[in-house]
């Protein structure tokens, strides 16, 4: 018979190596039920690994789409609340004009001009309102401020450019026209069609008016819709409503006759009308992206929905199994420091 000899220092190196283990495997497993996921899924996984990291992609794919989604659902509703402001101004004008129609009173000619140049001052603050830095009417040169104040100064480019047309004009007729009451009716509606209104349906718009782009941002709301998320200040609508506006504030308390400024007051009626229907087309094609964009949105959460699920079923663990898993290995622990601590204890000194 051959006797063996093992030091407790073996054994207790042995069980320090299986107690190091035991708490390896309890953090991982501790881990997967923080997660609900496998602490090493290309381990537990193997050769279906790769299908696993696809249907992540999709979901952070589908996950970003949703927040981007978000930020383009704010960008049109402060444009439809800027388009809300503009379109009461417009309406404010229409009802201003019609008010004071047929009256030639300087005090109420005063008013009306009050009350069209706070309104055309009120639209231009709405057309330039900005939202997380960036300007709603500018189309992509959401940098720039879109439109310009007629009001802001004496000097500014419409309102000189206007003045320019005006005195141009007078001083071609024949004979030349040495003061406003010397307009006929034909000669106010020759200015304001063929002078007047190409200055804000033409290239002068963007030369005195506007520094905004005709392209509108876009933006991807799903896999293969992409919608147009702005809109800009170069439609007809903001331009027949700064072509009423002008005429009836710079034309219309002139010292002209009651005939003419009837005249101008239905050329800026029928202006300001344009302007009225351009505006709530704007609103409605705004709308209609709204709308998309909150159908994209219910797909991407049904679509995400069944992605996590999938994901859950190839990464998920069993929850159960792990719990009862975690108290064996704390009661196997448990034991194993007891063993060692009884180990440490053994010495020949104790049975000298």
């Amino acid at each position: 018979m051959k006797t063996s000899f093992v030091s407790n220092l073996a054994v207790q190196n042995a069980m320090r190596l299986t107690i190091q283990q035991q708490q390896a495997e309890m953090l991982n497993l501790q881990k997967e039920l923080t997660t609900g996921r496998h602490a090493d899924v290309g381990l537990t996984l193997g050769a279906t690994t790769s299908r696993s990291l696809n249907l992540q992609r999709e979901l952070a794919r589908m996950n970003s789409l949703t927040s981007t989604n978000s930020i383009v659902n704010q960008r049109l509703s402060a444009s439809q609340e800027a388009l809300e402001t503009m379109a009461s101004a417009a309406q404010k004008v229409r009802d201003t004009l019609v008010t004071f129609k047929g009256n030639d009173s300087a005090d109420k000619l005063a008013i009306q001009k009050t009350e069209i140049d706070s309104a055309l001052s009120l639209f231009t603050s709405a057309a330039n309102t900005s939202f997380n830095g960036e300007f709603l009417f500018s189309g992509i040169n959401s940098d720039v401020k879109p439109l310009a104040d007629y009001n802001s100064a004496a000097t500014s480019t419409a309102k000189a450019a206007f003045n320019t047309a005006l005195s141009t004009y007078m001083a071609a007729q024949v004979p030349p026209l040495t003061s406003m009451d010397q307009f006929s009716v034909a000669q106010m509606q020759d200015f304001i069609t063929t002078v007047v209104e190409p200055m804000y349906t033409g290239a002068q718009w963007d030369a005195n008016w506007s520094d905004a782009s005709n392209q509108n941002m876009t933006s991807r709301i799903s896999t293969s819709e992409v919608v147009e998320s702005s809109t800009n200040v170069n439609t007809t609508g903001v331009r027949m409503f700064a072509l009423a506006s002008v005429i009836a504030s710079e034309l219309m308390d002139k010292g002209v006759t009651s005939e003419v400024r009837n005249a101008i007051g239905e050329a800026a009626i029928d202006y300001v009308e344009q302007g009225i229907t351009g505006i709530d087309a704007e609103r409605s094609k705004l709308g209609v992206a709204e709308a998309r964009v909150k159908k994209a949105n219910d797909s991407l959460a049904a679509q995400i929905k069944l992605v996590t699920t999938h994901i859950g079923d190839i990464e998920g663990i069993d929850e159960e199994a792990a719990s009862t898993r975690i108290n064996l290995l704390k009661t196997q622990l448990e034991t194993s420091y007891t063993l060692t601590s009884r180990i440490q204890q053994l010495s020949l000194l104790n049975f000298l």
